[in-house]
């Protein structure tokens, strides 16, 4: 409300700019042309129909989902005591250790792939599922770290330190008021973990097998060979789920209580 013309009009063309692409790729999935193009008079469902009748296409979305479900899961628990160590804690090689912690923020993709790919084959564990997901929970935790650390460092500690002066244990502590505090960090760094391991094709490419290939794996993989709508339709229906989870999200629990904390 105290925003200018001007103001609500730059705002409104950025809006729009950041959501055109998204636009134009769920209209190009319902067109009844072989090729990429904005349906104008006719809509069509087919290319909705080709990508459940893709078997591989479907294999390669559960691949995904879950991956990125458990590396993002073991990335937050993993990085819950970190977090807390490196905010709450003076120790030698603190900086050391928040540094390796987020170093694969800074090592490109590729590098990461071709590091992966020639260490697990080495090892004799290139192609397994495991592995895969070891290697996204590498390049995931700095984002959960990164926003836990911001939870925690704009927490007071005096709440803690009040309950451990009247007698409450480390860990009632931690369960009562630790925890709570960093739960804004937890969700948000969860869902970010999540989002770059579901997203991730660039080191995915180099150490997936047959049976572990990721959807935008396996997207690349259909680009290379012919473009054609389905991939604007899985674009579409990838879209569509993102915003009903939100959504459900949002009705049910609220957005501002799991990424900012707001009561």
């Amino acid at each position: 409300m105290k925003n200018g013309p001007l103001a609500l009009l730059f705002h409104t063309l950025v809006l729009a700019f950041m959501l055109a692409p998204l636009v134009v790729i769920c209209l190009v999935a319902f067109t009844p042309s072989n090729t990429l193009q904005i349906p104008w008079g006719s809509y069509s469902l087919r290319w909705f129909a080709a990508v459940f009748a893709h078997s591989d296409l479907l294999q390669s979305f559960w691949n995904s989902l879950v991956l990125a479900g458990l590396a993002a899961t073991i990335s937050v628990v993993m990085t819950v005591p970190a977090a807390i160590a490196i905010t709450r804690y003076n120790f030698v090689g603190k900086q050391w250790v928040q540094g390796l912690l987020m170093s694969p923020l800074i090592v490109p993709h590729l590098v990461l792939g071709v590091a992966m790919l020639r260490l697990f084959t080495l090892m004799g564990a290139k192609g397994s599922f495991e592995w895969l997901t070891l290697a996204h929970v590498i390049i995931v935790t700095p984002y959960a770290l990164r926003l836990m650390i911001t939870a925690l460092v704009g927490a007071e500690q005096n709440v803690e330190q009040a309950a451990a002066s009247l007698g409450a244990s480390r860990w009632v502590v931690f369960k009562r008021i630790t925890l709570p505090l960093m739960w804004p960090g937890i969700a948000g760094g969860w869902i970010l973990a999540f989002i770059n391991s579901f997203d991730e094709v660039t080191m995915s490419v180099f150490i997936t097998s047959p049976q572990t290939i990721t959807l935008p794996v396996r997207m690349y993989m259909l680009a290379t060979e012919s473009i054609d709508p389905m991939m604007a339709a899985v674009s579409a229906l990838i879209i569509a789920l993102t915003a009903v989870t939100m959504l459900a999200l949002d009705r049910l629990y609220g957005l501002d209580k799991v990424l900012v904390g707001q009561k």
